[in-house]
């Protein structure tokens, strides 16, 4: 008989060690469960699973209450039914100072970009201090007054053998800054401008008189006489317009017979006179 209860007894003994087993496994499953069902999002049967959740709660505690102290098996923890544990994801991390390299040189300057538009104008800014008075400068020029006259003549007369002569003076009345050219015969032109020119001569007797005032190589105006008895006084007299370094001169021309003008030694009878009007810079 005393037999028969030993092994009654350790049937039960044995019967509430599984029993004590499946709960422990039950408490160690649930948790990982339910991290598992909140990572993968909201489930309409949420609520659901917590009432079942909630029931299998209270059954584990009321059999945890019954469980006698001198069962065989470990106590099954408490902190396993109510702690959920989640999985967590190592991360590796690297301190990015100890890979940061020293500091390198300057490099050079690059090109400058293009050049923006300008902007607008900004307002005027206040009028500064005024300054010190400084002092005495160099006096200045004198106001030039430009000016060019001339007034030459000859006292000797002149025979044309060539076709083209230059008429060359040898007496020298006026000759205002040197424009005039005694042995060349020709006035050079220093100051543009208007200037006014006038050619007296005297022709010979029974000789034909033919001269040119030449402006450069242009003719441009003749003074010219037919040979006859008596001997007479000619002139001619015009106005042009000159640019600097032109030149204004008198040609004999001999035509189909023999060109003379008359003069001698004791008195002046070839006269060639030129003065500025007005200065190109005035006009």
């Amino acid at each position: 008989m005393v037999r028969v209860c030993k092994a009654a007894v350790k049937g039960k003994m044995t019967t509430a060690f599984v029993w004590a087993l499946l709960l422990l496994w039950a408490c160690l499953v649930v948790p990982y469960q339910t991290s598992y069902d909140e990572r993968e999002g909201p489930d309409p049967s949420h609520h659901q699973m917590d009432r079942k959740g909630y029931h299998q709660n209270t059954r584990l505690r009321e059999v945890r209450e019954c469980q006698r102290c001198c069962d065989p098996g470990d106590e099954t923890p408490h902190q396993f039914s109510s702690q959920q544990y989640l999985k967590y994801q190592i991360v590796p991390q690297i301190n990015i100072t100890l890979l940061k390299g020293e500091k390198g040189d300057t490099g050079e300057r690059g090109p400058y970009g293009k050049t923006g538009r300008a902007g607008q104008m900004g307002p005027p800014g206040p009028n500064g201090i005024k300054g010190s008075k400084g002092s005495m400068g160099l006096p200045g020029e004198t106001c030039k007054s430009y000016y060019a006259a001339f007034s030459v003549a000859r006292k000797k007369g002149l025979h044309s053998n060539d076709y083209y002569q230059t008429l060359v003076f040898d007496t020298e009345l006026v000759n205002l800054y040197g424009h005039f050219n005694m042995f060349t015969g020709k006035f050079y032109c220093y100051v543009p401008g208007i200037y006014y020119f006038s050619l007296n001569v005297h022709t010979w007797n029974q000789k034909e008189t033919y001269l040119h005032v030449m402006h450069n190589e242009r003719e441009v105006v003749i003074l010219y006489t037919q040979p006859s008895d008596r001997s007479i006084m000619q002139s001619q007299s015009l106005m042009l317009e000159l640019e600097r370094n032109d030149q204004v001169w008198v040609r004999l021309f001999k035509g189909e017979r023999e060109n003379a003008i008359f003069s001698d030694e004791f008195d002046t009878y070839i006269i060639f006179n030129g003065h500025l009007i007005k200065p190109k810079n005035e006009l």
